[in-house]
């Protein structure tokens, strides 16, 4: 017999490693779930015993070419489906479809097999028919489409297989049973219990209604979650059902509890709501594992050395995270205190955090040895793992690092590296009392200043640098590319004395189109930098550019100085860092305008960092002219900052010198006559248009804001002020207004006669 489990995204391995256990062969992943053979035995365990799949289907028929809704009619009416089903029974179908032209409402598909089947049990039970019902059907039918292919299946383990049963009560939060057996499978702790003949101690500190707790004891007391509580499987009305041998199969399953009833058990939940533990508690009673769990209401983030147990084990968690979850407190708060806690106090634990936000993850200030994806409630979740090390591991690797690194300075540097650190220093004792003096911590110390060294490098807060390599020519040897990228970083960590590992690498080439917006790495892994007061997070190794552009540091001074009380927009805003410093400065309202869903999202979390989350700031994903031509809104202060060129997927190519007048103009139709449009670009033959300088009053500020740490190259960008011009109306002079007298009247008639 053919069977299909369903599954959830990214889970099929499991359910692939559920379905080997229980018997099975010819396991295969297939689009939806994972298929496979086996015979009745194989097929009860899998119900019993498989912790993340769905549902359990019985394959019956299948067709390839099916092209029309009557097709589908006519084929599904060929099928026996007296074999199954009698008037006496009843029955309801499910379905699912996936690309099919001629089913543009899937559950019509439901519709023709279910007529189908009426017709066909007329015919051979002299009319009679068997009823629908929806709600609690002797056999559910399911029917598959996928383009030309149908399958037609019969539900094997009834809906909801997984489904334990044994939640009474729930919190606003709640992870599902299928999902927190999932994360169990991804952690060190699985892979402990099945290697080691005891069970290794978990914690959950935030346990919330207990799913995670109680499936991990169900799983280290060898309970089948499939007879946690007596549920009603679809097969048990099917005709190939063999009472007898699902009896030694349960008794197979019951045989195995008994046994793992004896193990030592030791698993601890903790929250800090007493409601949650409350349910908690009642949940693990339904599920008869009360008794090897310790319920406790704990605040994680106030626990202290005494409250953690004496055995190393395995944290496996859900914290909160925003997408579902709503505090007073900010998330990153959180975070960073369960980075401490687990730092400071759980020293050769292994620990896995579910999280739907990555960036929240940054702030545990861990970098984890590997991460699986899940899907929770249509939310993309990251599970982290981390192994955290003792003092004295810890120690021992510090002191590693120290003799390699005092082994690589103690190295003489070559020639060229040494040419190289030499021009660092003179650069850094010029431009580091400058950078002191003005309070900046992220600046440039270097930038292609020597032609066959051609890079620029950033350092940020001191600890942290940015050396993006200008692609070298096609002309020089590769190989001398790597020699003189390698002096060159030699030559920085002596300079600056930034551990190697803190020096971050990326080969700067010309981005077009989308190509600017992709990831070049994975590390999700965000770090907190200052300016001007304001905190941000950049990031070092995912993107080509790190989401904060030291070149306009002046130009975002003088935003926070100008934005008190006016209405302000942020054309092109990239992370945002304008918008910030706008809000800093006192604006009544932002605006922030981008493509790109990833840098708007990135803008979001910056300004939820420094604390602006309230109504009165909006951002829209949008083509930025389109968003100008498509509004109406004006505005007191806009900052404008395009690419060079863009020509991304969907919309009209942009070149800031061909389009220059068209955009400045746009822009200036929602600019208050009072208000000031700051227009910045980095294309550096860039050349404000004659008709913009005739039309609008332009001021050329570029000198003021570049920083002393760009002063060598000051064509990095190019800045102007424009406003509108001021309109002086001249009005004709009046007509002097004489009063005469009557005498004086009658005196000029006179004479006129």
């Amino acid at each position: 017999m053919i069977f299909f489990a369903t599954s959830a995204l990214y889970l099929n391995d499991i359910i692939e490693a559920e379905a080997t256990k229980a018997g099975a062969t010819d396991v295969r992943t297939v689009s939806g779930g994972v298929e496979f053979q086996a015979d009745l035995a194989a097929a009860y365990r899998f119900c019993l015993w498989s912790r993340t799949s769905t549902r359990l289907m019985l394959g019956l028929f299948q067709d390839d070419d099916i092209r029309t809704a009557d097709e589908l009619y006519e084929a599904s009416v060929l099928i026996p489906w007296e074999d199954w089903i009698n008037p006496e029974l009843t029955f309801s179908v499910t379905e699912s479809v996936k690309n099919c032209p001629y089913l543009k409402n899937s559950h019509f598909g439901a519709i023709r097999l279910k007529d189908a089947i009426v017709d066909r049990i007329r015919d051979k039970f002299e009319d009679q028919r068997p009823m629908v019902d929806k709600e609690d059907s002797d056999v559910v039918f399911h029917l598959h489409v996928e383009g030309d292919e149908v399958s037609w299946y019969v539900d094997f383990s009834g809906r909801g297989l997984h489904k334990r049963g044994y939640r009474t009560d729930q919190t606003d939060v709640v992870l599902s049973e299928f999902l927190a057996a999932s994360v169990l499978y991804r952690s060190e702790w699985r892979r402990t219990l099945e290697n080691s003949e005891t069970v290794p101690v978990l914690l959950d500190p935030f346990c919330g209604s207990g799913t995670l707790a109680i499936e991990a004891a169900l799983w280290a007391s060898d309970q089948a979650p499939g007879l946690v509580v007596a549920r009603k499987f679809g097969f048990l009305t099917l005709p190939v059902h063999d009472p007898d041998l699902w009896d030694d199969i349960v008794d197979e399953a019951l045989a195995l509890a008994e046994i793992g009833r004896k193990r030592d058990i030791k698993i601890y939940a903790w929250d800090s709501d007493p409601r949650a533990i409350a349910i908690a508690k009642e949940n693990a009673k339904a599920a008869k594992v009360d008794h090897l769990i310790d319920f406790q209401v704990k605040d994680f983030t106030q626990v202290t050395q005494e409250d953690i147990p004496e055995t190393a084990g395995y944290v496996v968690t859900d914290p909160p995270y925003g997408v579902r979850f709503s505090s007073d407190q900010p998330l990153e708060v959180l975070y960073r205190a369960l980075g401490k806690q687990l730092n400071e106090l759980f020293g050769g634990w292994n620990v896995a955090i579910l999280c739907g936000q990555q960036e929240l993850l940054s702030y545990v200030d861990m970098k984890p040895d590997r991460t699986n994806t899940v899907n929770n409630g249509g939310i993309p979740c990251q599970i982290a793992h981390y192994y955290v090390f003792t003092a004295e591991e810890r120690q021992a690797m510090i002191e590693r690092a120290i003799q390699r690194k005092a082994e690589r300075l103690a190295q003489p540097l070559s020639d060229g590296a040494q040419m190289a650190y030499n021009r660092l220093k003179k650069n850094m004792e010029k431009i580091v009392p400058l950078m002191e003096e003005q309070g900046v911590t992220c600046y440039r110390i270097y930038d292609a200043d020597m032609p066959e060294y051609s890079a620029a490098i950033d350092i940020y807060e001191g600890k942290y640098i940015s050396l993006q390599e200008y692609a070298p020519p096609a002309t020089i040897d590769v190989d001398d590319a790597l020699k003189r990228l390698q002096e060159l970083i030699d030559a920085t960590e002596r300079a600056t004395l930034v551990d190697r590992e803190m020096i971050f690498v990326k080969q700067r080439t010309q981005q077009k189109g989308d190509s600017q917006y992709e990831k070049l790495g994975k590390d999700d892994k965000f770090y907190l930098v200052n300016e001007n007061g304001a905190r941000y997070m950049v990031n070092f190794s995912d993107y080509l550019d790190t989401g904060l552009f030291l070149d306009h540091r002046p130009i975002r001074a003088e935003i926070a100085k100008m934005a008190e009380g006016k209405r302000f927009l942020n054309l092109f805003c990239y992370t945002g860092s304008a918008t910030v410093q706008a809000a800093k400065g006192g604006a009544l309202s932002t605006v922030s305008v981008d493509a790109s869903t990833t840098y708007l999202d990135w803008a979001v979390k910056n300004m939820e960092l420094n604390g602006y989350t309230q109504m009165n700031h909006f951002f829209y994903r949008n083509d930025c002219l389109q968003f100008l031509f498509d509004t109406y809104d004006r505005y007191d202060l806009i900052f404008c900052d395009p690419p060079t060129y863009s020509n991304s997927t969907g919309r009209e190519s942009f070149d800031v010198d061909r389009d220059q007048v068209r955009l400045i103009k746009a822009c200036m139709m929602h600019l208050d006559p009072k208000g000031t449009l700051i227009f910045s670009c980095n294309y550096r033959k860039f050349k404000m248009d004659e008709r913009l300088i005739e039309e609008f009053d332009v001021e050329d500020i570029t000198a003021r804001t570049i920083g002393d740490d760009f002063a060598r190259d000051p064509k990095i960008h190019y800045c102007f002020l424009i406003k509108h011009r001021s309109v002086v109306k001249v009005a004709p002079p009046k007509k002097k207004l004489v009063l005469k007298n009557r005498v004086q009247e009658e005196e000029e008639s006179y004479i006129d006669d």
